[in-house]
């Protein structure tokens, strides 16, 4: 006889203790040297100061993470928020009145975390979670082949779908990459991608105290310089490294809150819209994150809106952009081997460090090592496994996931998400409606036929009863019992009632125990 299989055991969950300098130390430096050019991406994006960028990253770090119950999410300022960034700012007539909509709508943010609003985040079908996980993927992989190659048509963080300014869309700048190859750009991308799949090697990852994610910037710089110092033509140049203003300009843009615009019912209006679609994008990210968590640890989504509600404060305050939780961060933190919040805070603390003291030596990082990291983690969220298993769990969770993607990539990531629920919930309210309304409890061949009604007889099982109901044999005997159903429907009460007229006609004789009269309270 041959011995089951044993499930896969998750791994006990690591002490802080343990994992703080040998992986969150490490994992902060990767997800730092990330977070860099998507927080001054970003900025730029939403037509904010590019130091807003900075202190978004920071303020969620040092602010949001320690408040958090998420151990692993990393929060900053997120794309999916670009959009209205950018409209709230020309509405408002600047960015000092749109930092105050950001400070009001961190107060209601919290506001929300304190009602129990965060309850939303159980709703989210894992059909529609793991199609988001996917869709980011695919987005990182559109997005990052332009800086792989060298062609950096759009700015660092952009995850629309059109492209701003320049026409076209995500589609027609892949295109465009042939003519707009770099072959250093090429070939640093090329060697940071066999680096990160050599990496994964567990003899490499047994030795190794680097990160491979760290292990290809460090790469990639460092060809760059010998480029330079052989004067190579594969030299990369300064439009295709981080771009860092120094520390000085980035100081002197700092913006705080005009209170006075308080009094401007624009502001507030702003300030609603930041509020839930920053909360959505939060629980949407943290039900991801979970997912993808080694240590499968669970959020409290209330605790984690009264976080990101302080941060969104705070940020504010300090002349920053709305923070949220970010997956493509949450995700490369969990690919460099994070295993508590001291990660996120800990590349808090990189970001402001090195934007202040260092800023030159981080403009010699090219942008292919950052994409070939970011291509990595793309194909690790959409991995074609993924596709596969979802594949064989039926059609009424992949075409949901499958919709997901395709709608999150030609829109955007909450529309996407509202889309594959909309799909989501047709195959739930068919699937009921298909359900027998009836269990047949007396047995074959018995003159009396009994059924009893499901636990909950709600409208959705109206059809398949009135398609029951006229199906009953003439001079039968048939008794419904309702008295175990929890909740009973007026429309099928009314249906049930409404068959004794039939019945009649059809010399059936009809019992109803337990189902409430129509003229009455329609449930229990």
């Amino acid at each position: 006889m041959t011995a089951a299989t044993p499930a896969p055991q998750t791994p006990p969950i690591p002490s802080d203790k343990s994992t703080w300098l040998k992986d969150d130390l490490a994992a902060s430096v990767v997800v730092f040297l990330v977070a860099l050019p998507l927080c001054l991406g970003i900025a730029l994006a939403s037509g904010a100061p590019l130091i807003a960028g900075i202190i978004a990253g920071v303020v969620g770090g040092l602010v949001v993470a320690p408040m958090s119950g998420s151990a692993l999410l990393v929060s900053g300022p997120a794309a999916g928020l670009t959009a209205i960034v950018v409209t709230a700012i020309s509405d408002l007539g600047g960015y000092q009145p749109f930092v105050v909509a950001v400070v009001v709508a961190g107060v209601m943010q919290a506001g929300l975390g304190l009602l129990g609003a965060g309850v939303v985040a159980y709703y989210f079908p894992s059909s529609v979670i793991k199609g988001m996980l996917a869709a980011i993927g695919v987005i990182l992989i559109l997005k990052q082949l332009p800086y792989a190659v060298g062609y950096e048509a759009e700015p660092m963080g952009d995850e629309s779908f059109t492209r701003d300014g320049a026409g076209g869309n995500t589609f027609t700048s892949l295109l465009e990459l042939p003519t707009q190859f770099q072959t250093g750009a090429v070939l640093i991308a090329l060697i940071g991608l066999a680096l990160l799949v050599l990496w994964e090697r567990p003899a490499l990852k047994q030795l190794l105290f680097l990160p491979g994610p760290l292990a290809v910037v460090l790469a990639g710089t460092g060809l760059n310089e010998l480029f330079a110092l052989l004067g190579s033509p594969l030299l990369l140049t300064a439009e295709h490294l981080v771009q860092l203003p120094a520390a000085n300009d980035l100081l002197g843009e700092f913006t705080f809150p005009t209170w006075s615009a308080l009094a401007n019912p624009m502001v507030w209006r702003v300030a609603v819209a930041l509020a839930i679609v920053a909360s959505i994008e939060t629980l949407l990210s943290m039900e991801a994150t979970d997912k993808i968590d080694p240590y499968k640890r669970q959020s409290p989504p209330n605790k984690e809106l009264i976080a990101q509600g302080a941060g969104n404060a705070v940020s504010g305050l300090l002349g920053g952009l709305p923070v949220t939780g970010v997956i493509v961060r949450s995700s490369a933190n969990i690919d460099a081997g994070g295993k508590t919040k001291r990660s996120a805070i800990a590349h808090a603390i990189l970001l402001g460090l090195s934007v202040l003291l260092i800023p030159a030596l981080l403009s010699h990082i090219p942008l292919a090592a950052l994409a070939a990291i970011l291509l990595y983690t793309g194909y690790r969220l959409a991995s074609p496994k993924l596709f596969r298993v979802t594949w064989g769990l039926g059609r009424e969770h992949f075409i949901p996931f499958a919709v997901t993607i395709v709608a999150i990539l030609l829109t955007d990531l909450l529309i996407g998400i509202g889309v594959g629920l909309a799909v989501g919930a047709y195959f739930i309210l068919r699937e009921h409606a298909d359900a027998p309304a009836l269990q047949k409890v007396s047995p074959d061949g018995a003159v009396l036929q009994r059924y009893v009604l499901g636990e909950q007889a709600t409208f959705l099982a109206k059809a398949s009863l009135s398609d029951f109901l006229q199906k009953v044999p003439d001079g039968s005997r048939l008794e419904v019992d309702g008295r175990e159903t929890r909740r009973i429907d007026y429309d099928i009460a009314e249906l049930l009632h409404d068959f004794r007229q039939t019945a009649t006609a059809k010399d059936i004789d009809y019992r109803l125990i337990g189902v409430p009269n129509v003229t009455s309270t329609p449930s229990h």
